[in-house]
Parts: C-alpha cells; sequence; structure tokens
C-alpha cells in the first residue's frame, strides 16, 4: 500500500502535489495491494473517536488509511453478527470514507443507489452504537432510511433510483437558490437498468450541478486503473482544465461553424480516448475517470476538485472497485459474499474448515422450484429461464448449470425481462420468468401492455411472495395478488407448502393460452417428501383438507399450517372446521366456494398479501351472487395496511394478525364472542 505523506502543516495544494509526485513515482500499484489488518486485532482507537462525519474531517489525510482499515473490520466484525449483505460494503469502505471527508454531509446530499452497500456508511454516521442491529427487528434496517438518519436524505433497497432522486434533490436545491453538494452512488450493475439512463439523459440535459459515482465493481466498462490513469483524471477534473477548455471554447466560437465543430469533436473524443466516457459525455455528463476506488490518495483530490469545481452542470466520476476488497474470504468467493448469513466466523483455520460437517437442512421453496423446472426442461426443450440478475436468489444458478443455453440473465432490467420472454412465447418458446414479487412490479406496464392483452403464455415464477424477514418492506411480496388479481385471463397460483409449489411448476410449463403466475415464500419448505416430478393440476379447483360442519378455513399459500393449528383449537371448542386450500386465487374454484358457503355459517379466507387480493375476489363473487343475504358471516383475514419493518419472519406474521390464534380469534369475533376472542389474541397460541 502506498504510504501517505504525514501531515507537516503543509497546505491542500503542497499536499496534493506531493501527492502527485508519489502517485506518478508508484505508478505499478494496483487496489489490491491494500490488505487490512485481521478482524478482533485491529486497534479502533481512530474509529472510536468519529461519531459523525463531521469528526472524520478533522483528521489529517494520512490518517484516512487506518479509518478505512478499522471501518471495513468493524463492519466484518458487525455482519459476521447480523448476516446481511456484506460483499458491496467492503467495496466501498474507502469511497465512504472519502465522501464523507470531502463533502459536508448531511448539507451536501449523499444517496446511495440500493444501499446495500450502506453498512460503512450507518458506522460513520451516528449509527455504530445500533450496527449489530443490522435486519434485527427494532434495530437498524440493510438498507438507506429517512426515518433512520438525516444523512439518509432518500430511502432505497430496489435498484437504479439515485440519479432520479440526486436530480430532484439538485433542481429542487437551485430552486431555493441553495449552494450545497449533491451526490449520487450508483452500481455498474444498477446504471444498466433502463430507469438509470432515463436519469442520465434527463441531467445531461439541465444544467442542474450534480454529482454521479458510478462505482464499478466489475471491471465491465473501465480500462486498467493505476496511477496514471488517476493523475489524468485529476488533471480533467482541476478547475485548471475546465477553465482553459471553457476559455477554449469561447475562443472557437469566434471562428466558423465547421471549425468550431471540428475542434469540439477533436477535444471530445482526444479526452474520450485517453480516459473513456465517452457515452457519458454524449449524454451530456463531464466525465471523469476511471480511478481507483481503494486508494484514498487518488479518490480525495479528485473528489476535492469536483467539489471545488465552480463549473455547473453534471459530473461523473467513474471509480473502479473490488467487490469484498480486503476479506480474503469475500475476494475468493464467486459472489463475493454478496449476502451471508449471522453468526459466521470471521476467520478459520485450515483446520477448522476441515471440521465443519455441512448441515442437513430442508429444501428451501426457491431450491425445490429449481429443481422442479429442470425436471419440466428435461422433458420439454421448448422451457426457458429468464432472471434480472439474480440467479442465485431466484434459483436459476441451478437450473443455468444444467442447461446455460437456456438460462438467461437479462440484467437489472424486469421491464426488458417480460418483454423479452413474451416475444419468446410469440415463438412457440415457454419461457419463465423468474422475478421476485416485489421487483415484479417494476415491469408492470409490460406485463399488462405486452403480456395479458396478447394472452401471452409467459410463466411468471414469484419468489419471496408475502413477508421476507430481515429484508423488510421494501422486499416484502405483499400486492402480486391484488395487482394481477385484476388482469383479465391470468392464471394466479400459490404454494401452500413444497409439493404443491413442484405441481404448480408443472401446471404452469402445460398452460400455453394464458399467462400465469406462482408465488411461493423465502424460506424452507415443510420438510414433505418430494415427488419426481410435479403433476398438472386442474385450472382453478382447491381441494378440501379437513372436513366439518361449523366454520369454514379458505386459505391461499403458505398459511396452510396456521389453519390446521386453529382447526384444533375450534374443534376442541366444539366448531366443526373444515380446511380449504383453494390453490387459484384466479380463476377460483366457484362451486367449491358457494359449497361452503352454504354449508358453513362462518367462512374465513386468509392470505399473505394485501387488501384487494383473494380475499376481496371471493368477497365479491359471494356478494354478486346474493350469498352474503342469507345471513353469511364471512371474514377476510390480509396484510395489515401498513409497511413492516423487519424482523423474523414469524414475528411479522404474529404483528400481521395471521398467525393460528388470530384466525380462532377471528372466527370468535364473527360468532359474537367477541371476549373470548380478546382472550385468545393476549394468551400465546
Amino acid at each position: 500500500m502506498t504510504t501517505p505523506p504525514k501531515a507537516t502543516g503543509m497546505s491542500r495544494d503542497n499536499l496534493a502535489s506531493q501527492r502527485e509526485t508519489n502517485i506518478l513515482q508508484e505508478c505499478e500499484i494496483e487496489a489490491t495491494d491494500v490488505k487490512p489488518q485481521v478482524p478482533g486485532k485491529l486497534s479502533n482507537h481512530l474509529l472510536d473517536a468519529i461519531k459523525i462525519p463531521a469528526d472524520l474531517r478533522k483528521l489529517n489525510t494520512d490518517q484516512l488509511p487506518q479509518i478505512a482499515d478499522e471501518l471495513r473490520a468493524e463492519t466484518i466484525d458487525a455482519v459476521s453478527v447480523t448476516g446481511g449483505h456484506l460483499g458491496a460494503g467492503l467495496g466501498v469502505v474507502e469511497l465512504t470514507v472519502a465522501l464523507h471527508y470531502v463533502f459536508n454531509t448531511p448539507d451536501d446530499i449523499l444517496i446511495w443507489d440500493v444501499g446495500h452497500q450502506a453498512y460503512p456508511h450507518k458506522i460513520l454516521t451516528g449509527r455504530r452504537d445500533r450496527i449489530r442491529t443490522l435486519r434485527q427487528g427494532g434495530g437498524l434496517s440493510g438498507f438507506t432510511k429517512r426515518s433512520e438518519s438525516e444523512y439518509d436524505p432518500f430511502g432505497a433497497a430496489h435498484s437504479s433510483t439515485s440519479i432520479s432522486a440526486a436530480l430532484g434533490y439538485a433542481v429542487g436545491r437551485d430552486f431555493k437558490r441553495k449552494k450545497n453538494n449533491v451526490v449520487a452512488v450508483i452500481g455498474d450493475g444498477a446504471v444498466s437498468a433502463g430507469m438509470a439512463y432515463e436519469a442520465l439523459n434527463n441531467a445531461g440535459a439541465s444544467n442542474s450541478r450534480l454529482i454521479v459515482i458510478l462505482n464499478d465493481n466489475d471491471m465491465s466498462i473501465a480500462p486498467p486503473t493505476g496511477a496514471m490513469s488517476a493523475y489524468l483524471s485529476r488533471i480533467v477534473s482541476s478547475k485548471e482544465y475546465r477553465s482553459l477548455r471553457h476559455i477554449a471554447k469561447e475562443f472557437a466560437s469566434i471562428f466558423p461553424r465547421r471549425i468550431k465543430e471540428a475542434a469540439r469533436k477533436a477535444e471530445h473524443y482526444a479526452r474520450g480516448m485517453v480516459t473513456g466516457g465517452t457515452l457519458f459525455e454524449e449524454l451530456g455528463f463531464y466525465y471523469v475517470g476511471p480511478i481507483d476506488g481503494h486508494n484514498l490518495d487518488h479518490l480525495v483530490p479528485v473528489l476535492e476538485n469536483v467539489r471545488d469545481d465552480p463549473q455547473g452542470g453534471p459530473v461523473l466520476i467513474h471509480v473502479v472497485t473490488q467487490k469484498g476488497h480486503g476479506y480474503a474470504p469475500a475476494e475468493e468467493s464467486a459472489d463475493k459474499l454478496h449476502a451471508v448469513a449471522p453468526k459466521f466466523n470471521v476467520i478459520k483455520t485450515a483446520e477448522e474448515k476441515a471440521q465443519e460437517k455441512p448441515k442437513p437442512s430442508i429444501p428451501t421453496y426457491t431450491k425445490v422450484f429449481a429443481e422442479a423446472l429442470i425436471k419440466e426442461a428435461e422433458h420439454d426443450n421448448r422451457v426457458l429461464a429468464i432472471t434480472a440478475a439474480m440467479p442465485s436468489g431466484t434459483g436459476l444458478d441451478i437450473f443455468g448449470k444444467k442447461f446455460p443455453e437456456r438460462t438467461f440473465d437479462v440484467g437489472i432490467a424486469e421491464q426488458h425481462a417480460v418483454t423479452f420472454a413474451a416475444g419468446l412465447a410469440c415463438e412457440g418458446f415457454k419461457p419463465f420468468c423468474v422475478i421476485y414479487s416485489t421487483f415484479l412490479q417494476r415491469a408492470y406496464d409490460q406485463v399488462v401492455h405486452d403480456v395479458a392483452i396478447q394472452k401471452l403464455p409467459v410463466r411468471f415464477m414469484m419468489d419471496r411472495a408475502g413477508l421476507v424477514g430481515a429484508d423488510g418492506s421494501t422486499h416484502a411480496g405483499s400486492f402480486d395478488l391484488a395487482y394481477l388479481g385484476c388482469l383479465p385471463g391470468f392464471v394466479i397460483m400459490a404454494a401452500a407448502d413444497e409439493v404443491e409449489l413442484m405441481h404448480m411448476v408443472a401446471t404452469a410449463a402445460a398452460i400455453d393460452d394464458a399467462p400465469s403466475a406462482v408465488r411461493y415464500p423465502r424460506g424452507e419448505g415443510l420438510g414433505l417428501q418430494l415427488p419426481e416430478r410435479g403433476q398438472v393440476l386442474a385450472i382453478g379447483k382447491g381441494r378440501i383438507i379437513k372436513e366439518g360442519t361449523k366454520v369454514a378455513l379458505l386459505n391461499l399459500g403458505t398459511r396452510l399450517n396456521e389453519c390446521r393449528k386453529a382447526a384444533e383449537v375450534l374443534d376442541a371448542r366444539g366448531l366443526s372446521t373444515t380446511i380449504a386450500d383453494l390453490r387459484f386465487a384466479k380463476p377460483l374454484d366457484l362451486d367449491l366456494i358457494e359449497q361452503l358457503s352454504e354449508e358453513h355459517e362462518v367462512l374465513i379466507t386468509i392470505e399473505e398479501g394485501s387488501i384487494g387480493g383473494f380475499g376481496s375476489h371471493v368477497l365479491h363473487h359471494l356478494a354478486s351472487m346474493g350469498m352474503l343475504d342469507r345471513g353469511l358471516k364471512v371474514r377476510p383475514m390480509v396484510l395489515p395496511d401498513q409497511f413492516q419493518d423487519q424482523d423474523a419472519p414469524g414475528k411479522q406474521y404474529e404483528q400481521a394478525g395471521l398467525n393460528a390464534r388470530h384466525i380462532v380469534a377471528k372466527v370468535l369475533e364473527a360468532l359474537g364472542q367477541e371476549e373470548a376472542a380478546a382472550a385468545v389474541v393476549v394468551a400465546r397460541a
């Protein structure tokens, strides 16, 4: 690692000049040379003094590398306790330090795209004392959150929103005639999404002062970085260069238009050949980079130059980082330890690794889906799979190993994924568009316009349906039953267990005349014996799990086990209970619903979704048929009308009122037994 110059009372200009000399002398230094000390063995005396970024700005620049080392160690240690996103945060440690050191946050606005890389940011912004509550009930969010801190000016968790939000802040600042900086940090994956380009296009056409940091951690855009690149980046980011460029433009304006345009293109392309960034220049940004995102001697001067530049308009700084940087297990992992479970060992010896035995576990719904899709693909070469930058999260990494040529990762581009699938369906293929429920929201117009209206048999596999635990409200699959259920011609299924999921994958593969969707939750199944291959279900037909005479529980999805528990309690109270698993939210099993309505006094619908879904459709049908006029007591049970924060899934459903005791209480309330219902709610079922 390059040893920074020691503070000797030199001015910042002299210090920058000294740094420039060091950089030119040591151009072979690479970012990967930077290695922090072993976590747990690191003195944290500098980091201990940083309560807020203003404290950081009191330090000398030669102290920043130690801060970065301590911050990286603290991040690793915290995530080893809580679990969460690790690799992304480790990749931006130096960048985080540099940004808070150079910019006057929170007056200067700093917006992180997605926010999963913001753990080091949280540590530096007054939340270190709570960092080991990350993603826990009542603790810190795993993403940026406006209500959590003034240093989180814009909440995030879905990608590619930062530039749009930052431009809004910049234009608002201009209206108020303020002078603060607005900075957006976006990754090379997120910048590939359509919304990011829409924002870049709009920002480039405006004259609002906006700084975009492109965090390139995949080397997919940049040429190799090093001292020469850093030197050139500092030159083109300096106000002297910018001023000279401005004078040259003014001078060129006195020449005929053809000469003026030729001069502009010559400067533009010459600089583009040296530094890259022609695309961003064409969009209207002043491009600086690429620079080494792990070298504070490179980062700080460039950020200072851009901060102090009097020229207006948007600037893009291209920073190259390594995801998982500074932690060997992350650097060596294929996914750079993007997300990890809690309570992992920070450092394991070879002996400890050798003694580790894999723990037997119940397969997750995600894995069961992947294996079920493989079975269908083995029997039908028209089966194709599409993901939007989530191969491991959706299980398509498993499918892709078996069928690499039939697996398509389109990047963070849900809109494109849906219409791409629609085109494949037109050609007679069987596309499975595998997107989290919450991310499918981003492509709703394509679902309606390109798929539903044309009645194309695209199959949507919606992982993470219902509440998702530690990722909280931003990733909860709460609304798909409502937003898909209102679309004509859709077939919508919800798996009650992993066997049902296999059947529904097979059913979706067999549907060739309509769009379909299957929803299933995050986490493990029930441990049921799985069939060799799923069976095709009769469309729109449910099943009776248990027969009774007084109360009917109409379940959709994985609350089925809670219905079983509730039925035991109700039966013990003398309230004979039927359990029906409807399987299909659309088309509904109208015959079964009408039969149960006629034969029971109380009918309860239970689903893991918001109002407007399964229960609403059941009520609409019963009301239309006049079946509510005969004294039938119907009560829908849905997720509450609020965004629920992160917690363990079981606790989330407890808070939502969708566990067994809540079902029992709802039945007793319908029968007028309010006191008994209240007692059930208070007592633990």
